[in-house]
């Protein structure tokens, strides 16, 4: 199927001069926490102070399923909005399920292919031409700590999954929450994937969990990430039962916890809420090496109209820009996908994480989240998912999980 060529024309126009029509966008994201609706705002405004009419189209849930059930309704009616929160290989599903507009005029004027990583790009496309633009990228494997406690009973950020259990029991015995967690499936995937790659490493990540090798997935590397899981349970509070993730930041905020192991957008809860890193609380990756991503992106459907068309084609040039690239991540706790951008307003996690995906790029260390979407299509990754999150809740064995995770992608494969 090739790309319909919709924007072509409308963005020919944008570039070539004035907007002829009042760009028009209908939005459908799941930014509603604190800071997503603050950086969710700045492209808002971005979008209004170029003659744009932005329609705000917000769908509460950390994990976007909400959004996406209310993206099918109303594809399924005929009426899909201008542009949509996607991500990874749901991309090229939406694509090859309804085609996408094609905003490659947009991209290569603007240069795109210079200034992302190679992995970042290939996200983007479908079929080799531009479908979506990233809005930025998010470090999944961090772990944050409120300062104050640990600094009270002594603690250094872990650098080993030894050194995160010895804190916890320490933390635990002094009577404070080691971890703070909300009991939700995606949660529980995000925790065990940088389980995965603490203790297997980079190799063994894409082993397991992109490419679904069965004796990778059934290795004594995959039993001790199960004994590792079962011993983090055991440092999570009984309440933390469908709480959201935001709360459980708050959670490490108010000290309430010491540790959360959740990607950066736990940081833009915080500066949110005015702490400061390295006085309020402090960051660090989870315990082993490697950078797993999960980019926030834009895809545009196939819209009938000028002025729709050229609210693609703006948002998507809005979206890429240095300016919106910078101020955004400084809202969300996020890093710009563009190599380029100048990071001296950004905080040091900020900086590391920059730095850190960059090396990635480069030593093949950078790779995509599972629990975020950005790794495998939907059946496998639910299949993981459901496997973990029954361990997880259970007393469930280490050898019976390898197992159970093993026959589960298989059968979704």
């Amino acid at each position: 199927m090739k790309l319909k060529t919709v924007l072509a024309a409308s963005t020919a126009v944008m570039m070539a001069g004035p907007v002829l029509a009042n760009p028009q966008a209908e939005v459908l994201h799941w930014w509603t926490s604190g800071g997503e609706a603050r950086s969710v705002a700045v492209l808002q405004e971005q979008f209004a102070a170029e003659g744009g009419t932005w329609t705000d189209m917000p769908v509460a849930g950390g994990g976007g399923d909400a959004a996406m059930t209310a993206l099918r309704a109303r594809v399924l009616s005929g009426n899909a909005p201008t542009a949509v929160q996607l991500k990874g290989p749901a991309i090229q599903e939406w694509y090859e399920e309804t085609g996408l507009a094609d905003i490659g005029a947009v991209a290569e004027e603007n240069g795109w292919a210079d200034v992302l990583p190679a992995q970042i790009a290939e996200h983007m496309k479908c079929e080799g031409e531009w479908c979506a633009a990233p809005v930025n990228v998010h470090r999944v494997n961090w772990i944050w700590g409120n300062k104050q406690i640990l600094d009270e009973h002594g603690i250094e950020m872990p650098t080993t999954w030894d050194e995160f259990n010895a804190a916890a029991a320490k933390l635990q015995e002094a009577g404070v929450t080691p971890l703070a967690h909300g009991g939700q499936a995606w949660q529980d995937a995000t925790v065990f994937e940088t389980v995965v790659l603490g203790i297997g490493g980079p190799e063994f990540f894409q082993q397991a969990l992109v490419d679904l090798d069965p004796e990778a997935l059934t290795s004594d590397t995959m039993k001790q990430v199960f004994d590792q899981m079962r011993t983090i349970r055991g440092y999570v509070d009984p309440n933390f039962s469908g709480r959201d993730w935001n709360l459980a930041t708050a959670m490490v905020m108010n000290g309430e916890a010491a540790f959360q192991i959740m990607g950066d957008w736990a940081k833009g809860e915080f500066l949110a809420a005015g702490k400061e890193p390295g006085t309020d609380f402090v960051c660090a990756q989870t315990p082993g090496n490697g950078f797993l991503y999960n980019v926030d992106s834009f895809a545009f459907f196939n819209v009938e109209g000028d002025d729709k068309q050229q609210g693609q084609a703006l948002l998507a040039r809005l979206i890429m820009g240095e300016d919106f690239q910078k101020t955004f991540n400084l809202n969300k706790g996020s890093i710009p996908a563009r190599t380029d951008v100048a990071l001296d307003e950004f905080d040091s996690c900020a900086v590391a994480s920059a730095e850190a995906m960059n090396a990635g790029a480069q030593d093949g260390s950078l790779l995509p989240s599972y629990a975020h979407g950005m790794a495998l299509r939907g059946a496998p990754a639910g299949a993981i998912t459901d496997v973990v999150t029954a361990h997880f809740n259970s007393d469930m064995s280490s050898d019976d999980a390898v197992q159970q995770l093993a026959d589960a992608v298989a059968n979704a494969m």
